[in-house]
């Protein structure tokens, strides 16, 4: 997916760049575009173009935060519209155990749930709605949803700049061959947290309806 993105925007205008990244943390959670195209592959990226100088890193980071927290903000407006019925949109009911997780965790720990859900990709895309829908006052949750989206994108930005500048300066100590090497190391290391953490994530949804049907059949 890292790959995939790269080969998209490159070539394209730094404007143009900016908007693309900033349009994808936005959708994430205002669209639901996080069940397909997880926000976090848009500013990992951006990180490595900035550290290759395509990009500015502060203009890079301030997009992002106010990305994030506009894209939170209009996902909130329409779970407090609409409610119960997005539960009933086909991408959100097939992770109907993921849901009521989640709708536990903002009756038990109230806006500090928006700051937890920002780190996992298929909560970052349905919290804001569910706090929202559970009208989860709005100051409280733009408190924690600025919180939660500063600390994400400058988590996950500067990740992408600092194995971007890896890159640059194995180039300088060892040649390009190596340094292509740890690049790819490093893509290789990232997608493949990504993907356990999705699988760990799918595991412990399967064991939540598991459950759940055995509580249905018991009598």
């Amino acid at each position: 997916m890292l790959e995939t993105f790269n080969t998209l925007v490159d070539g394209l205008p730094p404007g143009l760049v900016y908007g693309l990244i900033a349009a994808l943390v936005f959708a994430e959670a205002a669209l639901f575009v996080g069940f397909v195209f997880p926000g976090e592959t848009a500013v990992v990226v951006g990180g490595v173009l900035a550290s290759q100088d395509t990009l500015s890193l502060p203009l890079l980071l301030v997009i992002g935060v106010v990305a994030a927290v506009a894209g939170d903000s209009v996902g909130y407006e329409i779970g407090k519209r609409y409610g119960p019925r997005l539960l009933d949109i086909r991408a959100v009911a097939k992770h109907r155990a993921k849901v009521e997780g989640a709708q536990d965790l903002i009756r038990r720990r109230g806006a500090i749930a928006v700051f937890i859900g920002r780190f996992t990709a298929l909560l970052r895309a349905l919290m804001p709605a569910l706090a929202g829908g559970s009208r989860l006052p709005y100051p409280k949750f733009l408190l924690f949803n600025f919180l939660g989206g500063l600390t994400w994108v400058v988590t996950f930005t500067l990740g992408g700049y600092f194995a971007g500048e890896a890159f640059d300066r194995a180039a300088q100590w060892a040649g390009r061959g190596l340094a292509i090497g740890l690049a790819v190391i490093a893509v290789v290391a990232i997608v493949v947290w990504s993907v356990r953490k999705h699988r760990r994530e799918a595991e412990e949804e399967a064991e939540a309806e598991g459950e759940s049907r055995v509580e249905q059949t018991l009598p």
